[in-house]
């Protein structure tokens, strides 16, 4: 697993008038329903996440938030972290792994601001099915999660 972390700029490196690349910020940029809500940019992009990586809410309110990144590239702030898409591990699978490990990585939080360390996300033991065996559990999870969502 290949874990990027974020970086923040000042107010000077980013803008509100769509100009650059996606600035994801923190937990604000993350809707309820998981999609990304996009409100600055800017054009000195360096910590990057991709389409399907899935990001973490690392620090700040909404630390623990998870989510698949679905837009190209777009740079993410210290807020954040990025576990990198894998051809070997299914997005939605990574997803689930980590939302259902959540408690175990937020009781690793350190300091006086509750956050999640990348130790915390890196040692965890993570099972690595065959990649079909993988897409197969995240669609039962997902198919149940909803059931229990709508009920």
């Amino acid at each position: 697993m290949t874990l990027q972390s974020g970086q923040d700029f000042k107010p000077s490196d980013y803008n509100a008038d769509n100009i650059g690349t996606p600035y994801l910020t923190g937990a604000s940029n993350i809707a309820e329903n998981g999609d990304l809500i996009i409100n600055r940019w800017t054009e000195k992009p360096t910590c990057i996440a991709n389409t399907d990586d899935v990001l973490i809410v690392c620090k700040g309110s909404g630390y623990g938030k998870i989510t698949i990144c679905t837009i190209d590239y777009a740079h993410i702030a210290r807020q954040f972290m990025a576990v990198k898409k894998s051809e070997f591990i299914d997005t939605k699978f990574m997803k689930l792994f980590l939302v259902s490990k959540l408690s175990v990585i937020k009781n690793n939080g350190q300091g006086l601001i509750p956050g999640i360390d990348r130790p915390s996300v890196l040692n965890l033991p993570f099972p690595l099915p065959p990649l079909a065996e993988q897409k197969r559990i995240a669609d039962v999870l997902e198919r149940a999660l909803g059931a229990i969502d709508k009920g």
